[in-house]
């Protein structure tokens, strides 16, 4: 069950209330759009994206890398974080500067101070992706917020409850937003619909996510 929240809100305010510790802040990222996309091919040239496995063995639709100290990775092991790309044995790209700057801004804009991510997940999605619905809770300490940068196509976001048959709010995120939840908003559900094709003015037929958490 969803319910569309498109004619519930006015699509030029800033700040959409999504629950007591859930915020989506429209077009937050804009103003360092460039230099994200910039740091971005950075970290690809160093960490190229790649489909991981699950658990269950199947192959991601959504494509991936990290940066920072800690990136999550998955395979028939299980899901968790690792200091070091499994392709490699190196070391993650370093965080850069602009991202660590845009996740605590967004994070304190939200209500969360002092937000400092150790990890970031970079997915890449092109028509077709999708992320199953899902709960954050790889991480050692759920006080910290997660904080999701979107940036490209547009996605239609299921954002649901502590429960995976909760009913879902279907949110379309568009280039810039930032989503940022935690607090008693922490664990919940939340995925992503099947990537339409809309062609975006910069990124083509692209969307890239970039989710900031404190893991270690």
């Amino acid at each position: 069950m969803s319910m569309e929240t498109g004619g519930l809100f006015d699509a030029a305010a800033q700040e959409q209330r999504l629950g007591p510790g859930a915020v989506l802040l429209h077009g937050y990222a804009l103003p360092r759009a460039c230099a994200l996309m910039h740091a971005i091919a950075r970290i690809e040239a160093a960490a190229p994206f790649r489909h991981m496995q699950t658990p269950g063995g199947f192959t991601m639709s959504v494509a991936l890398t990290n940066c920072g100290a800690l990136g999550w990775i998955s395979d028939r092991r299980g899901y968790r974080y690792s200091a070091v790309d499994p392709a490699t044995g190196a070391a993650w790209p370093a965080m850069p500067p602009a991202f660590a700057q845009l996740a605590t801004a967004a994070a304190a804009a939200a209500g969360y101070d002092g937000f400092e991510p150790d990890a970031c997940l970079v997915n890449r999605y092109l028509p077709g992706a999708r992320l199953s619905l899902h709960q954050d809770r790889n991480e050692r300490d759920y006080a910290a917020p997660i904080v999701s940068v979107s940036l490209g196509m547009r996605a239609r976001f299921l954002f649901g409850g502590p429960a995976r048959s909760d009913p879902t709010l279907k949110l379309p995120l568009r280039h810039g937003d930032v989503m940022v939840w935690g607090g008693a908003d922490r664990l919940r559900y939340h995925g992503v619909m099947p990537l339409q094709d809309e062609p975006h003015p910069l990124l083509g037929s692209r969307r890239i996510n970039l989710t900031f958490r404190k893991a270690g």
